[in-house]
C-alpha cells in the first residue's frame, strides 16, 4: 500500500513584531519540514514577505482561494490581507501587533476544528501586545478554549528531545499557587500528562512528581502540601495503572530526569520547570497545548524582540515544535 499523505497542518505566523515571520519563511524553505506536514500559512502575504527577506531566504508559496484547496508543492498561503508590516515597528509591542496574531490564531484554530487541518503550530507571541489587543487574554489555553467553546482538562508542555515537563499551575501569581495546590489538581495534572505522551507515541511514560515546598516539605518542616495533596494524588494515580512517583524535591528532580529516571516532570508551578528546561536548551524546547482534540505547538522561547529584524533568530525550537505536531496529527 502507497504511504499516506503528510497531514495538513496550520501554520500561523505569530507576532509582527518579533522573530515570528522570520522563523515561518524558515520553516517553508526546509526540506523535512515540508516533507513532514502539508502547510496552510495564515497571516498577510507583505509580514510573510518581510520575514523572507530578514530571512534571507526565497519565498514561493500560492495564495489559497479557500483554506480546504489542494496544496501545490505541499504549501499554500491563506492571505488574511489583514496588516501592512510597514506599519510595525520591529521589537515593540502593540495593539495591531496583537491583533493581527490573534486573528490568525483563531482562523488555524477553527480550521482544526472543522477538519480542515489535523493541528497548529503558530510562531511565538507577545502576551503584552495579546492583552492590548484583547483586554481579556490570558494565556493560550484560556483563548483556545474560548474560541473552540469547550472547556477540558488543558495544560502547557514544554518538550526538550524526549523529557516533557508539564505543570499543575501555569500563568499565575506566585501568591496564589499553594492554595492551588490540591490532590484534585495535582492528580488532574497527571493523568493529563499520562494521556499526552501516549498520544505521542509513548505507551507507558514514567512521570516524576515534584514538591511545592524546599526538600519536598522535609517531612513537614517546611510545608504540608507533599503530605497532605500531593502525595495522595499520585497514589491514586498509581491506581490508575499510570507509573508516577514522588514528590521529590524540585531541585533535584530534574538531575533524575536527566539521568534517564522519568520521561515527564510534573511541576507545581511555571518557574520551577521552565527554569530548568530552558537552560537545558533554549533554542530547541517544544511548547504543546496539551488535552485539546487536535495538537497545538509552538517553540517554548519568545517572541525574542532584541533580535527581530536581525537575520539571526534560530528555528531549531519552531522546527521541533512544528514536527511534534505534524508527528501527532499523523
Amino acid at each position: 500500500m502507497p504511504a499516506p499523505p503528510p497531514p495538513r497542518l496550520a501554520l500561523v505566523i505569530g507576532d509582527p513584531a518579533g522573530i515570528g515571520p522570520e522563523l515561518a519563511a524558515r520553516l517553508l524553505a526546509d526540506a523535512e519540514v515540508r516533507a513532514a506536514a502539508r502547510l496552510v500559512v495564515i497571516g498577510d502575504r507583505r509580514v510573510l514577505a518581510h520575514g523572507a527577506a530578514v530571512a534571507g531566504v526565497p519565498l514561493h508559496i500560492r495564495t489559497l482561494a479557500a483554506a480546504g484547496d489542494p496544496l501545490p508543492e505541499g504549501a499554500g498561503l491563506l492571505d488574511l490581507g489583514h496588516l501592512d508590516p510597514a506599519g510595525i515597528t520591529e521589537g515593540v509591542a502593540s495593539a495591531a501587533g496583537g491583533k493581527f496574531a490573534l486573528a490568525n490564531f483563531r482562523a488555524g484554530l477553527r480550521l482544526a476544528a472543522d477538519g480542515s487541518v489535523g493541528g497548529v503550530f503558530f510562531t511565538p507571541f507577545n502576551k503584552a501586545a495579546m492583552h492590548l489587543a484583547h483586554s481579556a487574554y490570558a494565556d493560550e489555553i484560556g483563548f483556545v478554549s474560548e474560541v473552540l467553546g469547550i472547556s477540558v482538562p488543558a495544560s502547557e508542555f514544554n518538550i526538550l528531545g524526549n523529557l516533557w515537563n508539564a505543570r499543575v499551575t501555569s500563568h499565575v501569581p506566585l501568591a496564589d499557587v499553594a492554595p492551588m495546590i490540591t490532590r484534585e489538581r495535582v492528580l488532574r495534572g497527571i493523568v493529563l500528562t499520562h494521556g499526552s505522551l501516549v498520544a505521542s507515541g509513548m505507551p507507558a511514560p514514567r512521570i516524576g512528581v515534584a514538591g511545592l515546598n524546599p526538600h519536598a516539605g522535609d517531612g513537614g518542616n517546611f510545608g504540608h502540601e507533599e503530605e497532605r495533596e500531593i502525595a495522595p494524588a499520585i497514589a491514586a494515580a498509581r491506581a490508575q495503572g499510570i507509573d508516577a512517583t514522588g514528590p521529590y524535591p524540585a531541585d533535584t528532580v530534574f538531575v533524575r530526569a536527566t539521568n534517564g529516571a522519568f520521561d515527564a516532570v510534573l511541576t507545581m508551578y511555571h518557574d520551577q520547570g521552565q527554569i530548568a528546561m530552558k537552560l537545558l536548551g533554549f533554542d530547541k524546547g517544544v511548547t504543546l497545548m496539551g488535552g485539546f482534540p487536535f495538537p497545538i505547538t509552538t517553540p517554548s522561547h519568545g517572541s525574542a524582540y532584541d533580535i527581530a529584524g536581525k537575520g539571526v533568530a534560530n528555528p531549531g525550537a519552531s522546527r521541533n515544535a512544528l514536527l511534534l505536531a505534524a508527528r501527532m496529527a499523523a
